[in-house]
């Protein structure tokens, strides 16, 4: 990873293997739970390069055979600062609290600094394949959040209803989970966010501009009658367009801002039979 390394041990002070107060830094109790577990291969840190043959010096005087040591480039904050445990917000469990998927923590952290775009990969084994630990660059790498909010995102767009259905209560969906997953996967980047925009459908506040009231007034009369389908947006709009000369943004916005108090959104046409007739008529004016 890093090539040879040379490190004169006379040049450094003796290494501290019991504090004052009678505990012990890690030094000595690693190369012993390392010799004791038969560990063969240790990669950690750059920062760790002089401990590393501090240690080499501790298996050597115990009589045992030290493993191969790899010292992979720091990872920093965007701001250029180390990461440590006080930056909390950068821990594992904050991470997981956050509704990050681990795969895309696992593809940021382990691609990052590495030739090739950094993108998420499904599973472990797949990550194991696309590891190179002679292509990671010596230079530190930044940990940008902007950056696994993206890998997040297009991780979550790939996860199938299988894939997240565990992490929500039977009731949230209506028990149409497996059909409303699809629709609002495309438009989240964290699979909880699915249950808050089903909540924000079924119990959203139309917002109707004045200049638009006429438009939807006309528009709840001209709701095709019969079942909703997804082919009713399609037809509902044509009718419109041709009947109010309106045509896109102009035809369609009033529409979404309306019927799901949004201005952005998935597939209309998807959505309408989720949000049913009822609910359409209730939020015409």
């Amino acid at each position: 990873m890093r090539g040879e390394q040379v490190i004169d041990l006379a040049s450094m002070s003796d290494p501290v293997l019991v504090r004052e107060d009678g505990t012990w830094p890690y030094t000595l109790p690693s190369v012993v739970d390392d010799i004791d577990f038969a560990v063969s291969h240790v990669i950690r840190g750059d920062d760790h390069v002089a401990n590393t043959a501090v240690q080499i010096a501790l298996f050597e005087a115990l009589g045992a055979v030290p493993p191969a040591f790899g010292h992979h480039n720091l990872l920093l904050t965007a701001e250029g600062e180390g990461l440590s445990k006080r930056l909390g917000s950068l821990s594992i469990r904050s991470l997981a609290e956050a509704g990050y998927e681990p795969m895309a923590v696992a593809s940021v952290a382990v691609l990052l600094g590495m030739s090739g775009a950094v993108e998420p990969v499904r599973d472990l084994a797949a990550l194991a394949e696309r590891l190179d630990l002679a292509a990671i660059s010596k230079s530190p790498a930044r940990f940008d959040t902007a950056e696994l909010d993206s890998v997040n995102a297009r991780l979550v767009h790939t996860l199938e209803w299988a894939d997240v259905s565990a992490r929500f209560d039977a009731h949230d969906f209506d028990g149409r989970g497996e059909a409303f997953w699809p629709v609002v996967r495309d438009n989240i980047a964290r699979a909880g966010e699915a249950a808050g925009w089903w909540t924000a459908l079924m119990r959203a506040e139309p917002s109707v501009d004045p200049e638009d009231r006429e438009f939807l007034a006309l528009a709840r009369r001209m709701l095709p009658d019969g079942e909703i389908t997804t082919q009713s947006w399609g037809e509902w709009t044509a009718g419109l367009k041709e009947e109010s000369g309106r045509k896109g943004k102009a035809l369609f916005m009033p529409l979404r801002k309306a019927l799901t108090g949004r201005d952005h959104g998935p597939d209309m046409g998807r959505l309408l039979p989720f949000i049913g007739r009822e609910r359409i008529l209730a939020r015409l004016p």
